[in-house]
């Protein structure tokens, strides 16, 4: 994608103080050219980078929050406090709501049969009806419900996501008749950071060797590419050799000059590939 495109789509983002269902709407309105899965990847991670954010301000500010809640509860207000009150100060419902759940079992503690962790306040927004108060709980659901952007029903459909694109990977190479080992084989022999796939054999791709491909269903901008990059990109070259990464929904131009010639990237399995005939590699007869 272009530079400029991605930037004036960013600044749509950026400008737009509604709801985000509705932003989604204008953004397909306005770029018609550029696929749903690439304006959905795009706005999530500018959702998740705002959220980070306002999370910050915002957990400064827990107990008056979790006081207007209570409230607007005790006032006896509609169901949905806890959205309006999301929306009114623009903060992801579902982060919202835990901020909310905390703060409610740290003051009733006794009321907890576990010590309140953040894997505790995780399995009860995981499951609502575990919240002993019923119209926290469905304040809590309905906020978990709704928000499409944030939190634990957002991560699997992003896994489940990220599964169907492997899946279509593997399918690729498969039908190229490619030997290969996926994550699950590496990891039960010893490593902890792999690819989706690593090839037995190394094909080149316009030239260029590749050892491993990775498959992300996503949308590749600079600060989530530097991330993976680190964290995860860095890891296989070490170990593996240069790869090929596949951003599924696109990326911004300026990442084919980032590679550091570890790897290269694509939003498609390739074309042009060249496979390594074994029989053609003359053996070494050297000896010692």
């Amino acid at each position: 994608m272009k530079v400029e495109l991605y930037n004036d789509i960013l600044k749509t983002i950026k400008t737009y103080n509604g709801p985000g269902r509705k932003c989604e709407k204008l953004l397909r309105e306005k770029y018609p050219n550029v696929s749903d899965y690439t304006l959905g990847s795009i706005y999530s991670f500018e959702y998740q980078r705002k959220m980070k954010k306002n999370h910050q301000k915002f957990s400064k500010m827990t107990e008056e929050l979790y006081r207007r809640y209570q409230k607007s509860v005790d006032d006896g207000q509609d169901v949905g406090v806890m959205l309006r009150l999301a929306e009114e100060i623009t903060l992801s419902p579902a982060l919202l709501a835990r901020m909310i759940l905390e703060k409610y079992y740290e003051k009733k503690s006794e009321e907890s049969d576990e010590p309140v962790t953040r894997t505790f306040i995780t399995k009860l927004m995981k499951d609502t009806t575990l919240i002993k108060d019923k119209d926290l709980a469905y304040e809590v659901y309905l906020c978990v419900v709704y928000d499409d952007q944030y939190g634990s029903i957002t991560d699997c459909i992003k896994h489940s996501l990220g599964q169907e694109y492997e899946l279509r990977l593997q399918r690729m190479v498969k039908d190229l008749n490619l030997a290969f080992r996926d994550e699950e084989h590496l990891r039960k022999h010893g490593y902890d950071k792999t690819p989706d796939i690593k090839l037995e054999i190394p094909i080149a791709v316009d030239g260029f060797i590749v050892n491993w491909i990775e498959s992300k269903a996503l949308f590749g901008d600079e600060e989530g590419h530097n991330i993976y990059f680190r964290d995860q990109y860095l890891s296989y070259w070490n170990r593996f050799g240069p790869g090929l990464v596949i951003y599924w929904f696109g990326f911004v131009e300026t990442l084919q000059h980032q590679t550091e010639k570890c790897i290269i990237i694509r939003e498609d399995f390739p074309i042009n590939i060249t496979l390594m005939d074994p029989k053609s590699i003359e053996p070494n007869l050297a000896t010692i």
